[in-house]
């Protein structure tokens, strides 16, 4: 385990911190309130920690690995918490219209980013992998608990979902211990807030380190998918890692999507389906479920880094 990093984050709040999932964990709360609270917020690390290994696919003994390597052949039991994570994913994939899918691991390896290593494949090697992605084919059986792939070379990733589920599984931890107000967050492109009037900054996805503006988060979460870190070059075309599961190429025509929502595994599953929707689509799914907000940053100028503010839903920022 690593060691934690304490800090006064400021007269009132301690902050608690810790490496995982490629990047830092951070639980802060009313250093006076909690006297229990070191202990809470190691405890909650430490499910962080034990998230990551179970859906790293970094991992050779990871749950999900194992199950890439078994589901194919034969239908695999796994445990409650697992399936519902599955259940959930699929559930988003059939509400956006396969826009996030937790089937399409292989993609995102064709395109290098596994590697960090920006790669162009060829159309038909994209053809190819697109005949291992599908949402569809992830057959879940409740009786059983278990999950088989119906398509040969399916890989599941939860890349799009795994900070956010990390999250509210060690908030649990956090309210079990007593700890009814914090703040949590994953790299910062996640945030889960418990209480009210919790301020954070939303990131301008052009000019590193400004600020868009600052939003209010109460009991709910929020989740960024942006362009801004990872992504390359080549022949003068940007390509994004938020790759579109339907055409097998990196989604574009957004620079960033914000998304506010009642738990962090939701926001963050959305976030990347709403990159890869656009603005169209993601308003009419948010018409359909009024708790969900988000914020659009939008180029205006295919040549240029210029750039509008759209929003949906109701958000209370300042």
């Amino acid at each position: 385990m690593e060691t934690e990093n304490i800090t006064a984050s400021s007269a009132k709040l301690l902050s608690v911190s810790r490496s995982a999932m490629n990047g830092e964990f951070e639980v802060m709360f009313p250093r006076q309130r909690f006297s229990f609270g070191l202990e809470a917020a190691i405890s909650a690390l430490d499910e962080v920690e034990r998230i990551e290994r179970i859906l790293s696919v970094f991992r050779f003994d990871s749950r999900v690995q194992y199950v890439n390597l078994t589901a194919n052949e034969n239908a695999v039991q796994v445990d409650e918490e697992f399936f519902e994570l599955l259940v959930q994913c699929r559930a988003v994939a059939e509400a956006t219209g396969g826009a996030v899918d937790i089937t399409s691991g292989r993609l995102w390896k064709l395109w290098g980013f596994a590697k960090r290593q920006g790669l162009v494949p060829s159309e038909s090697e994209v053809a190819r992998e697109l005949e291992t992605v599908g949402y569809k084919f992830l057959e879940l059986d409740v009786g059983r608990r278990t999950v088989r792939f119906l398509r040969g070379g399916m890989e599941l990733n939860f890349g799009c979902v795994g900070k956010g589920f990390a999250l509210d599984v060690a908030s649990v931890r956090l309210r079990e211990f007593g700890v009814d107000r914090f703040i949590f967050h994953g790299g910062l492109s996640s945030i889960l807030a418990c209480g009210e009037g919790w301020r954070i900054g939303a990131a301008d996805p052009i000019r590193s380190g400004q600020r868009l503006g600052e939003i209010v988060l109460s009991n709910n979460a929020v989740s960024t998918s942006s362009s801004q870190k990872q992504f390359f070059r080549h022949k003068g075309h940007r390509y994004s890692h938020l790759i579109d599961p339907r055409t097998g190429f990196p989604a574009e025509g957004v620079f960033s999507v914000t998304v506010i929502a009642p738990t962090a595994t939701l926001a963050e599953l959305l976030s990347t389906a709403f990159f890869v929707m656009g603005i169209e689509r993601a308003t009419d799914y948010q018409k359909k479920h009024p708790e969900i907000a988000a914020i659009f940053v939008l180029p205006t100028n295919k040549k240029t880094t210029s750039f509008e503010i759209k929003t949906i839903g109701q958000i209370t920022h300042q």
